[in-house]
């Protein structure tokens, strides 16, 4: 064994790549397309909590994309008190694998790509869900995967109204500051989660619970609109799936894997299940399984994070720091 090289490309790597929206976009929509023609394989998460103290976890995703012909495994810490030590709350390694052979082919910062391939399933969520022509966007949670929700989601629709809110005033002022200057138009901080959701077309809930806390009110949820939650802890009541007429999901298979997300709770009580949704958002980018069928239809598209994402993205930005001639080549054997 002999001439084998890894590709790695660091943090600093990924930012010079400068990836546009529309190349966020395209690359997450391939990994839904091969899914929805069922090209890929998702094993569903595993989850590593070393020690309860540390208030933090590991998430494990695999997956293999078979017109990428990439196989790969991502790691990511969810920290949630990391902010009080000056580092992100989510900090992630994704390895890609010839799915032939096994042989590793690189290695890559997937910090920003969890967080951009986490805001193109909520925009392309919006893209195949959404009421048509929405113009009022609510979203809890300023996270880094916050960012890349508003950011592509306003990109598809350029939405007349942004409201923000978050539990810490810090965060949640320098994310819609952030966002204001970057979007090029205001985006309003709210106090509470009502000024922020109520009567919004679109309802992102992206919040860091310690614990499973209905703070989202199913009467607040307007006739038509998307809800996207996906936090680790569900902030839903358990009657909101009672106003739906329909609920999408990324993976059938992801539903039932460990003790989080949104509908954990629903799911617990029967409310709903993997052979209850109306399909997967890979099925609707194929045509396989029909969307919005009603400008009226009030719909909820829970996402949990593909893997097939992960490496979509990953297989994109290698592509793009080999014309640009960035990364670095470690010598493997």
């Amino acid at each position: 064994m002999s001439n084998i090289n890894i590709t790695y490309l660091n943090g600093p790597d990924i930012e010079q790549l400068s990836m546009s929206n529309d190349e966020i976009l395209l690359a997450v929509e391939t990994g839904l397309k091969a899914a929805g023609n069922h090209q890929t394989v998702i094993e569903p998460r595993v989850h590593l909590k070393p020690d309860p103290a540390f208030n933090g976890h590991f998430n494990v995703l695999r997956g293999y994309v078979a017109p990428l012909e990439a196989a790969g495994v991502k790691i990511v810490g969810d920290y949630v008190d990391n902010y009080k030590k000056g580092l992100p709350s989510e900090m992630a390694l994704l390895n890609l694998f010839n799915p032939q052979t096994g042989m590793p082919t690189a290695i890559l910062d997937a910090t920003a790509i969890t967080e951009m391939r986490t805001g193109a399933l909520s925009a392309l969520g919006g893209k195949y869900l959404a009421p048509p022509n929405p113009r009022v966007l609510g979203h809890i949670g300023a996270r880094g995967t916050a960012y890349w929700n508003v950011r592509l989601m306003d990109h598809l629709f350029d939405f007349d109204e942004i409201r923000v809110h978050s539990k810490r005033p810090e965060s949640q002022n320098a994310f819609a500051k952030k966002l204001t200057q970057d979007l090029g138009k205001t985006v309003t901080v709210t106090d509470n989660w009502e000024d922020c959701l109520k009567g919004a077309d679109i309802m992102i809930e992206a919040s860091r619970l310690p614990e499973p806390t209905p703070l989202l009110k199913t009467s607040w949820v307007k006739k038509g609109a998307l809800i996207i939650p996906y936090g680790t802890m569900s902030a839903l009541e358990l009657d909101l799936l009672d106003v739906m007429d329909k609920v999408f999901v990324d993976d059938r298979g992801q539903m039932n894997a460990g003790p989080l997300g949104a509908l954990r709770p629903h799911i617990n009580a029967g409310k709903i299940s993997p052979e209850s949704v109306h399909g997967e958002i890979g099925e609707i980018v194929v045509g396989s399984t029909a969307g919005r069928g009603s400008d009226d239809e009030t719909i909820l598209f829970w996402h949990r994070g593909l893997s097939t994402s992960d490496i979509s993205l990953g297989v994109a930005m290698l592509e793009k720091a080999k014309k640009m001639g960035i990364g670095q080549t470690l010598k493997y054997a």
